[in-house]
Formats: structure tokens, C-alpha cells, sequence
């Protein structure tokens, strides 16, 4: 979904990793370079082009999985839940949410969804979270708030790049709490109030790591 230039289907399908995809964009013009790239590559046997809201023109038991990257949190929930049913008959999600990334986690604990993979990258100054999720289990699993917010699986493997990233984070938020602290007003409580729950849940986060040779991970 958001296929842009199909380089993801493209990849899968040279690797032998699946033997057909579905490369699917809202625009018409990514979908023609998606097209391009795709005969480029003497692959129109097995990558078809669609152009497509979201999941809207994909059949329900169609593919096996489904890949959306590179969009917001909340577009990427938007589009699971516009038509839950063949979301829900999707054997796995690959998720790749560039903001919002504990709303996509919450949204997918509380639709009955298993993550069984997580993984993070640092690229270029950026943090990069994914993860992969399946249906199929009961809705309601508890999760911790910072497990929501930075990733269970992330945390029990003590992911040295979310490591970085929660030692950045605690650092900005220090930096957001001392300026506010300074503040006058309603407003600058309130937000004042947010961000020391925000170092909360970092903190919490970060004491699992502690004693397990953080130094190698800084």
C-alpha cells in the first residue's frame, strides 16, 4: 500500500521471498513509475499496479500480507479499519509508522492482533520502528503504557538502537521540561504536566536496561 516506485515488490519477488505482489498507490503518477520500474525489471507476470485508497481495491483473501511504510500512524489505522473484515482476513501486517507509533501498536493490541516480530533502525539521524503483527488472538492483551509507547518486544530485547533513541527522547523532554518550568500560565502546566509523565515512561523503559551492559550500547 503507498507502493510509490514498487521497489519493496520488486525486491520481494527477485529474492524468491513471494512469487507475486500487488503494488497499489492512491496517485497515478507513482503508480506509473511503480509500472515503469515493474517492466524495467520483466516482472509485469507477477507484479500487478493498482490504484487504490488504502485497501479499497484489494479482495478480501487476495494476499497473504500486506506492507504499508512511510505514512502517518494515524492514516496507517485509518486504512486498516476502513474495512476491518479484510484487514482482519490478512494472515500478517507488516507495519512501518512514521509518527503515532504507540496509537498503530494500541489500535492493533485492542483489534486481537499477536506482534511477533519488532525490529528498529537508525538511518541517517532518524529512528526507523517496524513491526510485524498477526490476527488471531484474543483482544484485550495488557500492555504496560511505555510497552505500548516503545515496543514490548523491542524492550525484552533490550534493542540497542530503541536505546539510543529513549536516551535522545529523555534528553529532549529534559530540555522541554526546564524551559517550561519558567513558563507562566494555564496552558504551560498542562503541557508541563505531559511531558514529566512522557519522562516517566521513558525512564521506565530505560530501567530495564540497567545492569545489563548498557555500556555497550551507548
Amino acid at each position: 500500500v503507498g507502493t510509490d516506485h514498487a521497489y519493496i515488490p520488486i525486491y520481494l519477488v527477485e529474492k524468491g521471498i513471494v512469487q507475486r505482489a500487488v503494488a497499489m498507490d492512491i496517485n497515478e503518477g507513482p503508480l506509473d513509475r511503480a509500472t515503469e520500474h515493474i517492466k524495467e525489471n520483466k516482472l509485469e507476470n507477477q507484479i500487478q499496479t493498482r490504484l487504490s485508497n488504502g485497501l479499497q481495491h484489494l479482495q478480501k483473501g487476495e494476499v497473504d500480507t500486506v506492507i504499508l511504510a512511510g505514512m502517518g500512524g494515524n492514516l496507517m489505522i485509518n486504512i486498516l479499519n476502513e474495512d476491518f473484515n479484510k484487514t482482519n482476513s490478512l494472515k500478517e501486517c507488516i507495519l512501518q509508522p512514521q509518527s503515532e507509533v504507540f496509537k498503530v501498536r494500541t489500535f492493533l493490541l485492542e483489534k486481537g492482533f499477536l506482534f511477533i516480530e519488532e525490529n528498529m533502525v537508525l538511518d541517517d539521524g532518524k529512528y526507523y520502528p517496524m513491526m510485524k503483527a498477526v490476527s488471531g488472538r484474543t483482544p484485550g492483551e495488557s500492555w504496560t503504557r511505555e510497552e505500548e509507547m516503545f515496543g514490548k518486544l523491542l524492550l525484552e530485547r533490550l534493542h540497542p538502537v530503541l536505546y539510543k533513541y529513549l536516551q535522545r527522547e529523555l534528553r529532549i523532554r529534559e530540555e522541554i521540561s526546564g524551559q517550561l518550568k519558567n513558563a507562566a500560565g494555564e496552558g504551560a502546566k498542562k503541557r508541563l504536566d505531559e511531558v514529566e509523565e512522557e519522562k516517566r515512561l521513558i525512564l521506565a523503559a530505560l530501567q530495564r536496561y540497567e545492569g545489563k551492559g548498557t555500556d555497550r550500547l551507548a
